[in-house]
């Protein structure tokens, strides 16, 4: 037996999940928020209870003392050296790592190197890790990326219509994101149909405050929305998805505003938020649709729009579907979203929907009917735990 920790850290916070292996028991969990701010909160469950604390939080070695300080604390762990291994979240792998991997000093060097095209995400990773390995020198990390489960896409699906020589040397191209996600509801919606996943095709559909839609024939991923970064593919809470390219040049000039300042509109202002004018929250937008608001009503209705545009496409490039699954936020929880979803898809891909199930579904659950042409299913997603899974196999735990 023994303790893992999945690290998930952000620019400005740090997730955490504390697991017994191989029994996969989630002992704690808790996040470290508004690190670098002037005060930060801690927070942590234990025994079914969040225990809430502000401090200064200046920077990811003080939440990884913080944290590891409330294990001891609370009695969770007797001692620091019963945690074994810690397994690391990364946003970008690049072209370099199609599975998780132990850490060594090339693969440091490796993800250092792709921070450019994950200039929000990597560098917190590294520093989050150096951070553990500060605080904890005895145990064996290992890096889980969100890119690598879509390596397995071919160039046809993953190369951009741009000079070839921006590939070569620039290494820009579609990468996707939130592939462990995909890969744990991959294999999850695969155990619900009494089946391997090289058997299936499945599409896995992770709509949450950032989205991404995947197309997997036989467990091998052949598309996904996400592009270069994180902003591509379908529309967001706050990002925009895919639109033409001169929208960008266009407002930049209209706007006189500079390219990081465009960065931050089509990140941070556009989406649900930048439709709407109200919130990037889709709870928020739903109460908006039933007061009446039009700007909520044609937010909600771009959404589904986009969404039935990605999976129809993907559907017809699998050939057939035996699956599809909803996961993340809305995904498991917003029944509005998912009906209109369902309903715009019915007719082309021969779905039957209890759609009475669907609309008190939060867990996971089967909604679709018998003489549903595709099992649809709602599979809320765990990524801590592959990354506690990969953790112990890749350090012989």
């Amino acid at each position: 037996m023994s303790k893992i920790i999945a690290v998930n850290s952000g620019s400005s916070s740090l997730k955490f999940q504390l697991f017994q292996m191989p029994e996969e028991t989630v002992l704690t969990s808790g996040v470290a928020e508004r690190i670098g701010q002037a005060m930060g909160v801690f927070t942590i469950n234990v025994n079914g209870e969040k225990i809430k604390t502000e401090v200064a939080i200046p920077d990811h070695q003080v939440a990884v003392d913080l944290l590891l300080d409330a294990l001891v604390k609370h009695g969770i762990v007797n001692s620091l050296d019963e945690i074994k291994g810690a397994g690391h979240r990364i946003v970008q792998g690049g072209p370099y790592f199609s599975s998780s991997v132990k850490v060594d000093e090339d693969v440091v060097a490796k993800v250092d190197e792709l921070c450019a095209l994950a200039p929000l995400h990597n560098p917190a990773h590294l520093v989050c890790y150096k951070a553990f390995v500060n605080a904890l020198p005895q145990i064996g990390h290992v890096f889980v990326f969100d890119t690598a489960f879509h390596q397995t896409m071919e160039p046809e699906s993953f190369i951009y219509p741009v000079p070839y020589e921006w590939y070569t040397d620039y290494k820009v191209r579609k990468y996707g994101a939130h592939g462990t996600s995909h890969q744990y509801v991959m294999n999850r919606t695969a155990e619900l149909l009494g089946k391997k996943p090289e058997e299936l095709n499945i599409l896995t559909c992770h709509l949450g405050n950032g989205a991404s839609i995947t197309a997997i024939k036989n467990g091998k991923v052949i598309n996904t929305s996400m592009g270069l970064s994180p902003l591509g593919g379908i529309m967001m809470g706050t990002r925009c998805g895919d639109i033409d390219p001169t929208v960008v040049y266009y407002m930049e000039e209209k706007l006189g505003c500079t390219p990081e300042e465009m960065d931050t509109y089509l990140n941070k202002k556009s989406g649900m938020l930048g439709l709407s004018g109200i919130s990037s929250d889709a709870r928020d937008i739903q109460a908006a649709i039933d007061a009446g608001n039009e700007r909520a009503i044609l937010t909600h209705k771009v959404y589904i729009n986009k969404a039935i545009n990605l999976i129809g496409g993907y559907f017809m490039q699998l050939g057939h579907v035996d699956a599809m699954s909803f996961t993340a936020g809305l995904g498991e929880h917003a029944v509005e979203v998912r009906e209109d979803i369902l309903k715009g898809l019915e007719e082309g891909m021969g779905l039957k929907i209890d759609y009475a199930l669907n609309a008190k579904t939060h867990s996971e659950a089967k909604i679709s009917l018998d003489g549903s042409k595709v099992d649809v299913f709602v599979v809320p997603t765990n990524e801590e735990l592959v990354i506690a899974r990969d953790t112990v196999r890749l350090l012989g735990l």
